[in-house]
């Protein structure tokens, strides 16, 4: 009886112990498992640590490396830090924003206003004052129209909007956009043309005088061109022929009268 019954517990041991196994092995897998998934959910991302201004050469200091889902996860990002040094913010990058190709340029060598113009663009500087410069209230990334005013003698003047919607890549040699929202009175502002702007804004100057007319950022449209009055036609005069007109002439000789029949 006693031998039977220590079979019993060896073998309901040995089945606790295998269930215990089994159970053991798969909380392991289910473990591994959901890691992997995990780790397929989520990646490295490279955010902006600091404030980034407009025409800031990027440094390691200005940026921090956060896991994120990735759905979550923009298109042209960076997940290694080293991808981003050296490049150019082309536009304000906010603290915590994360980080894409098409907010940045690549800075080979020379200055970072160079690696700042488009692709098929060029930079040029105008002397401005305080009346063309807008008071001193443009900063780089504004855009602006140029309006240019020819004189014709006699006191009188013509104005015409010869560019339209021109980008500011710097005033003065200041590339950045932080001025403290204050006016700042400068002698040169550097603007963004493609070749053919840039021989219109030379003749401009050279014609006249230009003054620059600050957009708002948001304002993408043309401006409209100005309603062309129709002249009224000429009146058309017909000229008829002229006819003749017939009359009477009394030619009195003494006692005499005598009528005649003319024309005229």
């Amino acid at each position: 009886m006693g031998k039977k019954r220590t079979v019993v517990l060896l073998l309901m041991s040995l089945v606790l112990a295998l269930g215990a196994a089994w159970t053991a092995n798969n909380w392991l897998q289910m473990r591994a498992g959901g890691a992997t998934a995990g780790s397929d959910r989520e990646r490295p991302v490279v955010i902006a640590a600091v404030r980034i201004p407009y025409g800031q050469k990027i440094e390691s200091r200005h940026l921090s490396l956060v896991t994120l889902p990735t759905a979550a996860i923009p298109s042209n990002t960076f997940s290694e830090v080293a991808a981003v040094e050296g490049k150019v913010a082309r536009e304000e990058i906010l603290e915590g924003d994360i980080l894409r190709e098409e907010r940045m340029v690549q800075h080979l060598h020379g200055s970072t206003l160079a690696a700042m113009i488009a692709e098929n663009k060029r930079a040029m500087t105008v002397r401005v004052n305080d009346v063309i410069g807008v008071a001193g209230f443009l900063l780089p990334g504004n855009h602006v129209d140029i309006v240019s005013a020819k004189s014709k003698g006699r006191g009188e003047a013509e104005t015409e909007t010869v560019l339209n919607r021109i980008r500011v890549l710097a005033v003065d040699q200041t590339a950045g956009s932080e001025k403290d929202g204050r006016p700042v009175v400068v002698r040169a502002v550097t603007l963004e043309v493609t070749p053919a702007e840039g021989e219109t804004l030379v003749k401009a100057t050279e014609e006249g005088r230009i003054q620059l007319a600050l957009r708002n950022p948001l304002d993408n449209r043309e401006p409209e061109e100005p309603e062309q009055k129709e002249e009224p036609e000429p009146a058309v005069v017909v000229h008829r022929p002229r006819r003749p007109t017939t009359g009477f002439v009394t030619v009195i000789r003494g006692v005499d009268e005598k009528t005649t029949r003319v024309k005229h």
